[in-house]
């Protein structure tokens, strides 16, 4: 910095001002500046200023992922909080941790190399949280725990992303409609959408007066042939199914197509919480409840970044967006039709769950899943 002052006849702080912003500059002394910094080949040193300032200037996103990598909802939320960042100045960086990564994750939050995180994939008991607060690392979630008390957040509201799910089936004359949920290990992890979504499933059915069944499906096309096959089983006269298991809706197209059933025709299909790309590449493209994913990884970083300037890391932040219905070609009225795929003889019997009124369908029966 004193080399570059030198050579373009300024001082060093007004070096640091060109670099910083700190402070206005005239464009004539900043191009002066600029011109310096270019002829010695100057770099501000990220880590040296990091020490300086006590800001590394690097954003955590911190998202479980498997073999499968990112699909195209998940996606649209890590390339909206990347742009935020950067027109903040920040970079982002991408983290795999999960909940069974707890030691990982007190290992970077004591190194202080973030200066923030926004907590992806969250559970309704989400110990990653404790471990952050107890860290003191300022935190953003894209979703919500059980207890929200004192955390920002951004969120799906799913409780109306269903409803007008439903009620867009029902309005066409659907009687019989199945959900398919992520797996049933998912459910049994607390995994906040797939439970939040369960629930509202079972009250948006029940107001309209019809029963409600949901299906566990593993997140594959293979999991998606599976629940379709359990979910004739368990409700052969069904005319709709709603689907938020975006790596598994294929599999449930392919099962009806297996079937001789056609879509729309036989049997409409609703994707839930997913993306305008994944909607697309369905034949016939699918109805859908859009995620509204960048959206949410971008006001997740603008959230985050309030809290390291505001003081006392400023007010929390708790917004609600729903899904948008996009109608396509997978939806329609349904038409009386011969009933599929009955239910084999030796079959064990569905069963009521008592404390979610939801009519499950018993391991069992998901072949295959």
């Amino acid at each position: 910095m004193h080399d570059v002052a030198r050579l373009a006849r300024v001082s060093v702080s007004t070096v640091s001002y060109v670099l910083t912003g700190a402070r206005p500059i005239s464009q004539a002394t900043r191009d002066k500046v600029l011109a310096a910094m270019k002829e010695l080949h100057y770099q501000p040193n990220a880590m040296a200023r990091g020490l300086a300032s006590r800001r590394s200037r690097i954003l955590g996103l911190l998202m479980p992922m498997d073999e499968r990598g990112l699909g195209a909802t998940e996606t649209a939320f890590v390339t909206g909080a990347a742009a935020a960042a950067s027109a903040a100045g920040y970079h982002l960086v991408l983290s795999p941790v999960g909940g069974g990564d707890l030691d990982d994750l007190r290992r970077l939050a004591t190194q202080r190399m973030l200066d923030g995180v926004v907590l992806m994939e969250v559970q309704l008991a989400d110990e990653r949280v404790t471990v952050l607060q107890e860290a003191d690392v300022p935190l953003v979630l894209i979703g919500r725990t059980g207890d929200t008390t004192g955390l920002s957040y951004v969120d799906i509201d799913f409780d109306q992303t269903v409803r007008e799910a439903v009620g867009h089936l029902v309005g066409l004359g659907h009687r019989r409609i199945v959900y398919v949920n992520h797996s049933a290990a998912t459910l049994a992890t607390g995994y906040g959408p797939a439970l939040r979504t369960r629930d509202a499933f079972v009250s948006a059915m029940t107001d309209h007066g019809l029963e409600p069944v949901m299906i566990a499906a593993e997140d594959s096309a293979a999991g998606g042939r599976a629940a379709l096959a359990a979910a004739f089983a368990q409700a052969p006269e069904l005319t709709a199914v709603l689907a938020m298991n975006e790596t598994a809706i294929f599999g449930i197209l392919g099962e009806l197509t297996g079937r001789g059933l056609s879509v729309p025709d036989d049997v409409s299909v609703v994707s839930m919480v997913t993306s305008p790309q994944v909607a697309e590449l369905a034949t016939p493209a699918l109805t859908a409840m859009t995620s509204p994913g960048s959206a949410m990884g971008r006001i997740a970083i603008e959230a985050l970044l309030r809290h390291l300037d505001g003081p006392g890391g400023g007010a929390r932040h708790q917004q609600l967006l729903p899904c948008a219905l996009e109608i396509r070609g997978s939806t329609a009225a349904p038409r009386s039709r011969q009933l599929m795929g009955p239910t084999s003889d030796n079959s064990p019997p569905p069963r009521c769950n008592a404390t979610t009124g939801l009519i499950e369908v018993p391991l069992d029966t998901q072949r295959g899943g």
